[in-house]
């Protein structure tokens, strides 16, 4: 009688057996397959699939997020990679990638190196971290890439805004810029918004022939030089790496130019005048002495880059005799040439050595016009 739940039967000499398996013991065993269970496979090494911005690569954009794409996911507490030059920013796994977010990025022109670390204190992988073992990138890898120039449109817009040129920029849609978003703003550094300039005033066409937007002219040149004025830095007229830092700074801070935009334009045909144009209206009209046939003063446009109250010219005249003269309100724009008061029986002729003269009162009421970066622009006969 079968009273257990299995049990084998044998044949011996033609006799039947049935053979009773008790519960638990070898002969209950179902045979297992030969593949070794998932749990006991080896988990797989990590491997870098690729790095964005790739090995090599010029002029990147570098507010933008750098990924390094791994072959696996990553674990979340795994280490990260690391940036020369460091900035502040965050990595986070995400998936198969581990991406670093710039609080605010690098600066143009800068080589930046990604530095992937390997081993037990490098890249873990979400199934290494699980397994108690594994899932480590077995060599490390470096790669580096180079940041873009900002750009020059860019330049001019911020300018614009802050009020060191003589217009404003409107962008094309709506959608703006935060200024306190510092990543945002440096991202727009490379790569400009759309938008357009309005000339604000009545300007003439002598200024606003030498504007090009998007390209290097005169117009930026005297904005920079205001600017770095007035931020306490070097008067190049360059837009180099502390500039555009001072900038975007004051573009946060919505430091605008004190000074207002002033422009000067000296003409040469007679009678020689002087007008000064400040937020785009004339404030100043005056007749004016420019230099004789032998001391001309030089058509052309040039900033303001040194000023004085009160100071001393000294030189020597065509006939070799040297002169040492007082002068007041001094603004000087080209070389030795300047806009400054000096006493004459008349104005409106050629009679200077070079300078911009001008009677008393009209040298006074310009002087506080013609700031550091103003620019000044000679047109018609040299020496006549």
């Amino acid at each position: 009688m079968l009273t257990a739940g299995s049990a084998a039967l044998v044949l011996i000499s033609g006799v039947s057996f049935v053979v009773f398996a008790s519960p638990g013991s070898h002969a209950a065993q179902v045979a297992t397959s030969g593949r070794a269970a998932k749990a006991d496979l080896p988990v797989v090494p990590l491997q870098v699939v690729s790095v964005t911005p790739t090995a090599g690569a010029k002029g990147i954009n570098g507010a933008n997020p750098i990924t390094v794409q791994f072959s696996e996911p990553l674990a979340s507490t795994s280490p990260m990679p690391t940036l020369s030059p460091d900035i502040s920013g965050t990595w986070q796994a995400e998936g198969n990638d581990a991406v670093f977010t710039p609080a605010q990025g690098f600066f143009q022109n800068t080589k930046v190196t990604v530095k992937i670390p390997a081993g037990p204190a490098g890249m873990l992988s979400a199934a290494g971290l699980a397994a108690g073992g594994g899932g480590l990138l077995s060599a490390p890898v470096t790669q580096t890439f180079t940041t873009g120039s900002f750009s020059t449109l860019r330049l001019q817009e911020l300018l614009a805004q802050l009020g060191y040129l003589p217009m404003v920029w409107l962008p094309k849609t709506a959608q703006t810029i935060s200024t306190t978003n510092a990543n945002a703003e440096l991202a727009a550094a490379y790569q400009a918004p759309a938008g357009t300039f309005a000339w604000q005033g009545d300007y003439p066409w002598n200024l606003k022939d030498q504007w090009k937007a998007g390209q290097g002219n005169i117009l930026d040149t005297g904005a920079i030089r205001a600017f770095e004025y007035n931020e306490g830095l070097s008067m190049d007229g360059i837009a180099g790496h502390t500039v555009w830092s001072d900038l975007l700074n004051a573009v946060a801070k919505g430091k605008k130019n004190p000074n207002g935009y002033t422009y000067g334009l000296a003409n040469q045909n007679l009678p020689e005048t002087l007008t000064i144009w400040h937020n785009g209206s004339v404030v100043l009209k005056s007749l004016a002495n420019t230099g004789i046939p032998d001391s001309s003063t030089v058509d052309g446009t040039f900033p303001v880059y040194l000023r004085f109250y009160f100071t001393y010219m000294k030189g020597n005249n065509p006939d070799g005799t040297p002169y040492d003269d007082p002068v007041y309100y001094v603004s000087y724009f080209n070389g030795g040439d300047a806009v400054h008061y000096f006493p004459r029986g008349g104005y409106g002729y050629n009679q200077s050595l070079g300078c911009v003269e001008l009677p008393w009162d009209a040298a006074e009421q310009a002087y506080p016009y013609l700031t550091y970066g103003s620019l000044v622009t000679v047109e018609g006969p040299v020496g006549g």
